[in-house]
């Protein structure tokens, strides 16, 4: 009882917000002596915001900066190959080194309007390289670096839905962790948006389009369907093009993985609240022990919880256990510094 009630104290001194300044040091001081703590992961002391800073290509992320050397490297391999054959694509042409990047892009994204098109036997089967390179490419931008450049943009909306509001920066990052996916997709709709819009004015000043047929080429390029009646076809409007497609392409497919996030999410949290509402039966007792000692103890009762709930499988369970009692070297039912040395002493 005296264990259980130290126990019950030391969660309740947690919760209490007077004792939060103490344990985030305490918990920064842990993380920090730890080699493998993400250092993202530390908590910060001040109240502020976690806005990202504006950085240098050098200090992006590590995935960022990987793809825009990738993209760089394909534009710049796919401008000096086209251009080189430049010759033998037909078409509507404006400036040779424009079209090969605008060519590069048109390709990778397969939107393929069709107002350049490889004439020869050449440029046919160099179009058929680069398109599944370029297809690789956005594949692999989607999966790192767009998602995370609109995840860094979350602090920012939280801190301006709660600009009126005194809010501290533990707040905000719980219910930026809460709402993750729902401000990512909002982002992302906000962005998708705008796109179309400024495709749209774009079109019709400098592409000399009506209304309708600027949208209709907007839609039909965003969705990769290029049905080549109306493209880009002056200089600005090829060099507009460029950045545009790349951007407007991949937002529409973040926004469709956005949208099939919110639908996982919405049925995951109705599981939760199913798991969490009912009541607990003999059965679930005898399935919740999983040391046979027969008593379910509160760390069973959340590992049978959560493997409810689908965020645990029983084999993950399964081989930390055995981890757990491997490191338990004697057999005391928690692991200490003399277990660890022993553990080692014996691997060795």
């Amino acid at each position: 009882m005296m264990a259980h009630d130290d126990a019950t104290n030391n969660i309740t001194a947690l919760l209490e917000p007077s004792s939060q300044p103490n344990k985030i040091r305490s918990v920064k001081r842990r993380i920090r002596r730890c080699a493998s703590a993400p250092i993202d992961f530390i908590p910060q002391e001040k109240d502020d915001c976690p806005v990202p800073r504006n950085q240098s290509f050098f200090n992006l992320h590590p995935s960022v900066r990987q793809v825009s050397l990738i993209l760089a490297l394909y534009l710049g391999i796919g401008a000096i190959c086209f251009c080189l054959v430049k010759d033998q694509i037909k078409g509507q042409k404006t400036n040779g080194i424009l079209d090969a990047i605008y060519f590069c892009v048109v390709t990778m994204t397969t939107v393929g309007y069709g107002d350049l098109v490889p004439n020869s036997v050449a440029t046919k089967l160099l179009a058929c390289a680069f398109v599944f390179a370029g297809m690789a490419l956005v594949g692999l931008f989607l999966s790192r670096s767009a998602d995370y450049l609109v995840e860094k943009q979350e602090a920012l909306l939280v801190k301006c839905l709660h600009m009126n509001k005194k809010v501290g920066a533990l707040e905000r990052l719980k219910e930026l962790e809460t709402n993750r996916v729902k401000y990512k997709f909002l982002i992302n709709l906000g962005l998708l948006l705008l796109l179309i819009a400024v495709g749209t004015i774009f079109l019709t000043r400098v592409e000399k389009l009506s209304l309708v047929d600027a949208f209709y080429c907007v839609c039909s390029t965003i969705t990769t369907l290029g049905y080549g009646d109306k493209s880009f076809s002056t200089k600005a409007g090829r060099i507009f093009a460029v950045l545009w497609i790349l951007t407007s392409t991949i937002c529409l497919g973040l926004f469709f993985l956005h949208i099939a996030e919110l639908s996982t999410e919405r049925r995951h949290r109705s599981l939760v609240k199913w798991v969490l509402t009912r009541k607990m039966t003999y059965v679930d007792l005898e399935a919740a022990d999983f040391d046979d000692d027969g008593v379910v103890s509160a760390t069973e009762f959340i590992l049978y919880k959560l493997k409810e709930m689908g965020k645990v499988q029983q084999e993950d369970i399964v081989l930390l256990m055995k981890e757990f009692e491997d490191l338990d070297v004697d057999q005391s039912g928690t692991i200490s510094t003399s277990d660890i040395t022993l553990a080692y002493m014996e691997s060795n």
